[in-house]
């Protein structure tokens, strides 16, 4: 039996993990479960999976648990904040630790599983936008494995050749085409969306996501975040990655070799695909996802990305290309300008100029330490807030 904790199993990345876990309760067990505020769901999946360790990073909302635990499933240990996430994260009995947790908060419990050499089942995007080299460097050093949860990433990761990370140029590779489906408001005219509103923003046509990535997805931040990611999983430059889009979301990435090939992997939008991927790797079994119909989808589109509509896409392209603490600015600002928008407090069109405000005004850090890094997210938050304080 595998031992499993899931950061974030509450969230859409969690709760499919946990559906595919249950598929084969055979091969393995959940040890840990942890969640920010959701008391309710959290404990439905206690009395559901019965792991060993259950952490909230709210202390309130953890000590709520613990009192409704204490009948119905006392042998569960409940803790709560960073440490009790960390210690979910690097619980001796979890060989493989699926990283969901959405946002800067992601990243202490991940790294703390990294320093444990588990297999890291990596959802949580911050924790390479945020500290990239930092992140891979403690995956080398401690023995650690990475595996990528995103569609994208882990589509180019199944088609990469094994020896990948002995460079791209050596292995042949020339470039990773990262696709995304352009989001709702792909073809909306360009004068609308300065009045969308949060709930249009936040339905994809393609994918089941919670309300912070959805709109990630709309602004195309999504991309411009997975496009940082790539960076750092795959040892790639930005010259190195393109984004593709490409509406049907059929096709989730691409690699393109030095010969002329392009390899690409295709399937039905539903994260359980990686998901199981990750978890059986190098071995394969059943995710619960319905075959890919080649014939009811028919065709295939794919367009280039519309760098005015999209203008959140170019600001992570500058900031990956400029280095240093420029994508933890891009993401804290992000962070802030989105829990904003779905808010109600600022239009559509106002996330982007935030970010782009936060970038010029917090130009300087350590980006050497993750105590460094937390400085300038802080700053970069600090930064946005104000910006949006003129607004008002």
């Amino acid at each position: 039996m595998i031992g499993v904790s899931v950061l974030g199993s509450t969230g859409s990345i969690g709760v499919s993990t946990l559906d595919v876990l249950a598929r084969h309760a055979d091969r393995y067990r959940v040890v840990a479960l942890t969640a920010n505020t959701d008391v309710d769901k959290l404990f439905g999946q206690c009395l559901a999976f019965r792991p060993q360790l259950a952490a909230m990073a709210d202390e309130d909302s953890a000590a709520q648990l613990a009192e409704r635990l204490r009948e119905a499933a006392p042998d569960i240990q409940v803790l709560a904040g960073v440490s009790g996430l960390e210690a979910a994260a690097a619980h001796a009995d979890a060989a493989q630790v699926m990283a969901a947790i959405v946002g800067a908060a992601g990243l202490a419990p991940t790294l703390a599983a990294v320093r444990q050499g588990k297999r890291i089942l990596l959802a949580n995007k911050e924790a390479l936008v945020v500290a990239g080299s930092l992140f891979m460097q403690a995956v080398q050093e401690h023995g650690a494995e990475v595996l990528p949860i995103d569609s994208e990433h882990n589509a180019v990761f199944q088609c990469m050749p094994a020896n990948f990370r002995d460079g791209l140029q050596q292995v042949g590779v020339e470039r990773i085409l990262l696709t995304a489906s352009g989001g709702p408001f792909r073809t909306r005219q360009l004068h609308e969306l300065q009045a969308v509103t949060p709930e249009q923003a936040c339905a994809h046509p393609n994918w089941d996501m919670g309300r912070k990535i959805s709109v990630d997805s709309a602004t195309m931040m999504n991309k411009g975040l997975e496009v940082i990611e790539a960076r750092w999983l795959f040892d790639a430059s930005p010259e190195q990655i393109q984004v593709v889009v490409h509406p049907q979301s059929v096709i989730h990435s691409m690699v393109e070799y030095s010969d002329g090939s392009v390899l690409a992997q295709l399937g039905n939008p539903d994260m359980r695909t990686p998901i199981a991927h990750a978890l059986a790797w190098p071995q394969r079994h059943s995710s619960g996802v319905p075959s890919l119909d080649l014939f009811d989808i028919a065709r295939l589109d794919f367009e280039a990305p519309d760098l005015q509509r999209f203008p959140c896409l170019r600001l992570a392209f500058e900031a990956v290309t400029a280095g240093g603490v420029a994508p933890a600015v891009l993401n804290a600002a992000n962070e802030v300008a989105v829990e904003h928008f779905l808010a109600g407090r600022i239009a559509f069109t106002a996330i982007p100029q935030v970010i782009e405000a936060a970038l010029a005004t917090v130009t300087g850090g350590d980006a050497g330490s993750i105590e460094g890094l937390m400085q300038v997210d802080a700053a970069a938050r600090d930064a946005a807030e104000q910006q949006l304080a003129k607004r008002v």
